[in-house]
């Protein structure tokens, strides 16, 4: 980026603020001018209700809607209980599992509540509302969507979207092929009923964006060259260091569901981030202005082994997800695991083990220590383990143990043992003799 300076506030800097953060990839001609008027806007991006909960990549449209909001609009978050029954060919390769009606509103639900920790839902002027389409495409006849709706889309016109083109040759139902009217007829009724004039969204929605601003066009503005409406797209995210966004080292997604993904597991996935990746990721998932931005990206430069921009992007984005108190605690485990001294806190000890999952030791594994690290995983098994006992490899509560046929040692507070496999495998074992 060469042009360093802060946008200006309210709508009108909106986009230059997307500019100047790498995320812009298109806006429709009217979209500057709308904003420049400097008007409260309502846009819509979807979310797709196909889990119960959303996952690191959703972060991208979020914070489109945070800004949004920060800056006087209005945002709303579309859940899709309708089109989640069928699926959104846009980036993907294979068709959608089809939900039923019970399950999507389960999910429906919980993306509500975690979309409440970015976005003000409260009484204001910029009050975010929460939409669901299939409190419209459920109750639309097939002949009246046909009649309304799919005689404004020519076969050729919608063959041409990407979205289509790359499902093609791997086969493309028709189901997933009417996606694009159904999106395109969500935001009409928006736009008609809730007065939203714009959709955003990742750049392999653009096809689905133009669609609507097409359907709006013509059912609104029929003798107009232009849509009354506007849409805004961002760049779909490339890690510079190559790795895939949003997927742990085992290849899983980070969601933003404790339950899935636990704050600590959160915490440690931005903290480990490629230091290539830190600038994109600090102006992509942080509302700090370019000064702190350029600061950190300064010393990630000079002292990168001290990772500090990666400690203050994790404390952030595990702060908004999962709430200050318990990005303080994953910074806690962090730093205990990672120290050299043993922990001997029961209290410390307990959320390691809660956070990092650790396993349980049963009677059985407490026959010794070969059976206590075969029995938790420690060790792929026991004749491995007397190998790494034998070895010096294994320590438990800061003392080493070196004969294969040692009894486990005492847990502290009689619980809880720190067991410590070579220099990098470190957990917490609690104790069950139940």
């Amino acid at each position: 980026m060469t042009d360093h300076r802060e946008p200006a506030p309210g709508l009108p800097g909106l986009l230059d603020e997307l500019e100047w953060r790498g995320i812009l990839h298109a806006a429709t001609p009217g979209a500057a001018a709308r904003l420049a008027t400097g008007r409260p806007i309502a846009a819509y991006i979807g979310f797709d209700p196909t889990a119960d909960s959303l996952h690191v990549g959703h972060l991208i449209p979020i914070f489109g809607l945070v800004r949004l909001q920060q800056r006087g609009g209005i945002p709303v978050p579309l859940v899709g209980g309708g089109t989640g029954m069928i699926g959104d060919p846009s980036g993907r390769s294979a068709e959608r599992n089809l939900l039923d009606v019970p399950t999507l509103e389960r999910n429906v639900a919980a993306i509500r509540a975690q979309l409440e920790r970015f976005l003000d839902f409260s009484p204001g002027p910029a009050q975010a509302v929460m939409a669901n389409n299939y409190d419209w495409l459920g109750r639309i006849s097939l002949i009246d969507f046909l009649r309304d709706v799919g005689k404004h889309f020519t076969v050729p016109y919608m063959l041409a979207k990407d979205s289509v083109q790359q499902r093609l040759e791997r086969g493309l139902s028709f189901t997933e092929f009417s996606y694009m009217t159904l999106q395109a007829f969500d935001f009409m009724t928006l736009y008609r009923e809730r007065g939203v004039e714009m959709q955003m969204g990742g750049a392999d929605q653009w096809g689905n964006i133009t669609a609507g601003l097409e359907l709006i066009r013509r059912t609104t503005a029929p003798g107009s060259e232009e849509s009354p409406a506007h849409g805004i797209s961002y760049k779909l995210l490339l890690a510079p260091s190559g790795a895939k966004f949003g997927k742990s080292e085992s290849g899983e997604s980070v969601w933003l569901d404790p339950a899935r993904t636990t704050p600590y597991a959160f915490y440690q996935y931005w903290l480990n981030l490629d230091d290539r990746d830190v600038p994109t990721y600090l102006r992509w998932f942080t509302l700090w202005p370019f000064a702190r931005i350029a600061a950190l990206e300064t010393t990630l430069a000079e002292r990168p082994d001290a990772r500090e921009a990666q400690r203050e992007l994790a404390f952030d984005v595990t702060a908004r997800v999962h709430g200050e108190a318990e990005a303080r605690a994953a910074v806690a485990v962090s730093a205990a695991l990672f120290q050299r001294d043993p922990v001997s806190d029961p209290a410390l000890l307990a959320r390691i083990h809660a956070a990092t999952g650790g396993p349980v030791a049963g009677p059985e594994a407490l026959a010794g220590m070969a059976a206590l690290l075969a029995e938790t995983g420690l060790a792929p098994s026991r004749g491995e383990a007397r190998r790494l006992i034998a070895g010096g490899a294994i320590t438990v509560n800061g003392e080493r143990v070196t004969d294969p046929a040692a009894a486990v040692p005492a847990p502290v507070a009689g619980e809880w043992l720190e067991v410590r496999v070579g220099k990098r495998q470190r957990a917490v074992v609690r104790v069950s003799r139940g």
